[in-house]
């Protein structure tokens, strides 16, 4: 089974524009990730999938891999174009403003497929729990629910579940944007036109649900740091220069 890592990479991001491209350490942010993507020891290949000459330039210029795509919605369709001609079974998506994920996450979703002789997951995922009710309440975090088994059952910006009745044993869980699919449910998944879940939660991990493919979800206790803003940066930076 071979298995890649891919990071989608756009230049353009409504709040922190260019934000892959500002220095982390000694490197800037794309390549650090890529860098630390292939420390972990866990892929056959690592690819970074941009739109942007600048940041193809940059991975070229560390000796990295980087494949040019078109203009996308989504990280999924953006990984789907750069993996079409690439040979893999196992595609990895590890989102590029995350720089410092832990490989022992990555090995637990490398697992569910070693898991699933009969191929009957399309594609698994990251939870963590959430225990602070502001953040359970941010539409930034996506929630997601699952059933007993831990497949997704959906994704969303409100609270799911919903708290009409206060119950000691409900949990609630953040979807953390990390992926692992198999190469053909990624491929399909560009082909399906966006339906209007979908559309009005901007989550595009429910287009997989609404067509029926199965997502196994993957408890985690890892954090990482998410580069959204110019603040995140600052306090990456500090983690970096503490040696934490």
């Amino acid at each position: 089974m071979k298995i890649i890592a891919v990071i989608p990479a756009r230049y353009e991001a409504s709040r922190f524009p260019g934000k892959l491209m500002q220095i982390l350490g000694d490197k800037t942010v794309i390549a650090t990730t890529y860098k630390n993507v292939m420390e972990t020891g866990l892929f056959d290949d690592v690819f970074v999938a941009t739109d942007s000459d600048i940041i193809f330039e940059e991975i070229r210029k560390i000796g990295g891999n980087a494949v040019i795509t078109g203009q996308h919605e989504t990280g999924s369709d953006r990984i789907a174009e750069a993996v079409q001609n690439i040979e893999c079974d196992i595609v990895v998506n590890v989102q590029g403003d995350e720089p410092f994920l832990k490989t022992e996450p990555l090995k637990q979703l490398i697992s569910v497929f070693n898991d699933d002789p009969e191929e009957n997951i399309s594609l698994a995922s990251l939870k963590i729990q959430l225990k602070n009710f502001e953040e359970i309440e941010n539409p930034n975090n996506v929630k997601v629910i699952t059933d007993n088994a831990g497949f997704a059952l959906y994704f969303s910006r409100s609270v799911i579940p919903y708290p009409r009745a206060i119950h000691p044993e409900v949990e609630y869980f953040k979807h953390i944007g990390v992926y692992a699919f198999r190469k053909n449910a990624l491929l399909n998944f560009a082909k399906l036109p966006m339906k209007p879940l979908e559309i009005s939660e901007k989550i595009e991990c429910i287009r997989y649900l609404e067509y029926g493919m199965r997502i196994k979800m993957i408890e985690t206790d890892f954090v990482g740091v998410g580069i959204d803003v110019p603040e995140d940066l600052e306090r990456a930076r500090a983690i970096l220069k503490s040696g934490i």
